[in-house]
């Protein structure tokens, strides 16, 4: 019966897959923008590490530079699959702190350094992420300190430039993109934050974790591409009948997540044209498929809607 399932489930993948290949390519020797590009990383929603979807991540490339915008387990590795080149990351944006979106903040720093990175790279996100910097180098800092000595590699601690974002409004600009933020709501967390990307020849926003946000319809309002967290409701108590705290845990993610039929909702209050849905719960359930994503998004919105896997680029 499970192997059965698990069939089913992979030629239903298989087949949204290759209906939404117009859409999107896969990364590596591949590119589906000549401009700006952006890349999903991750795609699946929360902490437990999974063999299908890694947490979150995305990477925008622009000028032969990468703004990175949250990373979650295994986002070094991922940018490596993409054909990304380390020593180019420039930028970090976190969207808030919870373990799926910065468990690996530290260590992509640490590794892209290890990897040949040379030059300045700025970390933006909500406090603390200066203490959560400084003691990532602290704990790290055998390794570091060796490396330096043995190897002959620059100081990393003085490349790094961190800025706390305690409100909406511009965070960046450079020749390549211009990066604004909005504060939207995730609760418990304090501050969280979605971001958008307006370069030359296209906008993109990405939500970070929220229920549905007025300000987040506000920041993506006329925007070519909106990567929206979603939530498939149906498979709610399936998901989290596997674990003890089932009851706490279902109250959050109804409490502080989007259903996906708001998330099209909002793609469609803010005008953009193409709907990404990432950061999915369920993010492997085999009985959820990429179709029922799709059906449940497409009476709300009528621009093109994607449901995002792992190294696609759009």
């Amino acid at each position: 019966m499970r192997a059965d399932l698990d069939r089913r489930a992979f030629l239903a993948t298989l087949g949204a897959l290759t209906a939404a290949a117009p859409a999107w390519r896969g990364v590596v020797g591949q590119s589906a923008s000549p401009g700006t590009r952006l890349i999903l990383l991750g795609t699946g929603g929360g902490p437990r590490p999974r063999a299908g979807r890694m947490a979150s991540a995305q990477v925008v490339v622009a000028n032969n530079r990468l703004y990175v915008v949250d990373c979650g387990d295994g986002v070094a590795r991922q940018l490596v699959l993409a054909g990304a080149a380390l020593p180019q990351l420039a930028h970090v944006f976190l969207t808030h702190h919870h373990s799926d979106h910065n468990a690996d903040y530290g260590n992509l720093l640490l590794l892209s350094w290890a990897s040949g990175l040379a030059q300045r790279v700025d970390a933006y996100g909500p406090p603390p992420i200066d203490r959560i910097t400084k003691l990532f180098f602290e704990m790290s800092a055998t390794d570091i300190e060796t490396r330096i000595a043995d190897e002959g590699r620059v100081p990393l601690a003085p490349l790094v430039h961190v800025h706390e974002l305690t409100r909406a409004g511009l965070v960046m600009q450079d020749d390549a993109v211009k990066v604004t933020c909005a504060v939207v709501d995730h609760p418990m967390i304090k501050m969280a934050l979605a971001y958008r990307f307006d370069a030359a020849d296209r906008s993109l926003v990405i939500s970070g974790d929220t229920r549905r946000s007025a300000s987040l319809v506000e920041l993506a309002r006329g925007a070519d591409v909106l990567v929206h967290e979603a939530l498939y409701l149906p498979a709610v108590d399936r998901l989290v009948a596997r674990v003890p705290n089932a009851a706490t845990l279902k109250a959050h993610l109804l409490a502080s997540h989007t259903a996906v039929e708001d998330a099209a909702r909002a793609a469609a209050e803010a005008g953009v044209k193409t709907l990404m849905l990432s950061h999915l719960v369920p993010a492997d359930d085999p009985l959820v498929t990429d179709e029922m994503w799709l059906e449940a998004a497409r009476p709300h919105f009528s621009g093109h809607i994607i449901v995002a896997r792992d190294l696609m680029e759009v």
